[in-house]
């Protein structure tokens, strides 16, 4: 698994956001965001998308945990319609550690297991922030996609 950290930019972001038991429902929200993007004429091969599960479901009940289904939007992009699914706000940036990894629910538990003895080992630990899933066209046509760790100096 390929392992860089990367300075990421702050975004602004378009969301959608899911309440409940992670699962199925976040692909829900994933859909219904792109179908809005897709009418706006946003999804292209250059487009962002991230995943942002909120709440930590080891400390959270289920019912209460939150995903956003994000797109990055340009700061002059007109944000006059939304509705009451469809929410604006800006995304921090900072520092990641950005994991490749193929989109499937084993590689993506393997990634985990090999994510924390990685930042243990080189001198940075998990920041304040939440973890993102990133995906961008080229990633997504291989069926990858990128697990962005905030992280910080120790």
């Amino acid at each position: 698994m390929e392992m860089v950290i990367e300075n990421l930019p702050s975004y602004r972001i378009a969301y959608v956001r899911q309440v409940g038991p992670y699962g199925p429902a976040n692909s829900q929200a994933m859909e219904m965001l792109k179908s809005w993007a897709r009418a706006k004429n946003l999804l292209t091969a250059s487009t962002v998308l991230f995943g942002i599960p909120q709440d930590n479901p080891e400390t959270t009940i289920p019912e209460d945990c939150r995903y956003d289904a994000c797109i990055v939007i340009s700061k002059d992009f007109p944000m006059n319609e939304l509705t009451p699914d469809l929410n604006e706000t800006e995304l921090p940036g900072g520092q990641y550690l950005v994991c490749k990894v193929k989109h499937t629910t084993e590689a993506v538990q393997q990634a985990w297991t090999e994510i924390f003895p990685h930042l243990q080992s080189s001198g940075y630990t998990l920041d304040n922030k939440p973890v993102l899933e990133r995906y961008t066209g080229h990633l997504v046509n291989l069926d990858f996609c990128e697990i962005c760790v905030p992280i910080r100096p120790v």
